[in-house]
């Protein structure tokens, strides 16, 4: 099996309460090439301390002030130097130590992977996968047309090709990610559902911290991508959706 190299890119700050674990669970991939890049916003607590006691594990490792969440992915993005690149959260874990393998032999090449990811709480308790949690479902062909209610496949379980992966755009602050996964699937010949969980993914992060900005910058997007009327009526759905599972 030819294995192409992947960059895993984690941002972090202030993170020393979790980033052992992240790390932790890239060092058990048995993939063999794996670049591991970590970008710091400049943390004032003991991040960067517990990063360095993973020398070996670590490809590259930058600490600086950076303008967000956002900026500090681009700068992961000029880093990395593989083949795919995979974003890992800094309170994130891959599911088991065989994913990427599993992702890679699941599709010869393709231009995009992704799969499910497991919602856990704080205390690392899981609450079921995603779609189980969430309206969205996995879709078994993922296009860029398949996002125009959302984020049907999670950030966390997505791995592309690096040529394709366009830069974060920063005008948006909390859903820059739903932008980002449109343009780079609009660039996709091939997206291969590979049917594995990928990783544990914590909930409650940026977007559902700031959940109004979010829905507007959402809204925002999808119009820009999908258009203004198709758009407005998908809203009516989606709308109309959330009302019923609160109802029942």
């Amino acid at each position: 099996m030819d294995f192409p190299l992947i960059s895993v890119i984690t941002v972090c700050f202030n993170a020393e309460k979790h980033i052992a674990r992240t790390i932790e669970s890239v060092r058990q991939q048995d993939y063999p090439r794996i670049e591991y890049i970590v970008v710091d916003g400049g943390s004032t607590d003991d991040t960067v301390t517990v990063i360095r006691s993973y020398g070996s594990v670590i490809s590259r490792l930058l600490s600086e002030k950076d303008r967000g969440l956002y900026d500090a992915m681009n700068k992961g993005l000029r880093l990395a130097t593989g083949d795919y690149v995979f974003f890992l959260n800094a309170d994130d874990t891959f599911y088991d130590a065989g994913v990427l393998r599993g992702m890679i032999a699941a599709c010869p090449d393709a231009d995009a992977y992704y799969g499910e990811v497991l919602f856990v709480d704080e205390q690392d308790r899981e609450l079921g996968l995603r779609s189980e949690q969430t309206p969205q479902r996995v879709p078994e062909r993922l296009s860029w047309k398949s996002l125009r209610t959302g984020m049907v496949v999670s950030h966390q379980g997505f791995l592309i090709r690096r040529s394709l992966a366009a830069a974060y755009d920063l005008r948006y602050k909390v859903c820059a990610d739903v932008d980002w996964m449109i343009r780079c699937l609009k660039q996709c010949r091939s997206a291969c559902n590979t049917h594995l969980t990928v990783t544990r993914f914590r909930t409650g992060g940026t977007s559902k911290q700031r959940q109004r900005l979010a829905w507007k910058e959402r809204y925002r997007i999808l119009q820009k991508h999908y258009g203004v009327l198709p758009n407005f009526f998908t809203h009516l759905f989606i709308v109309a959706r959330y009302i019923f599972s609160k109802k029942y």
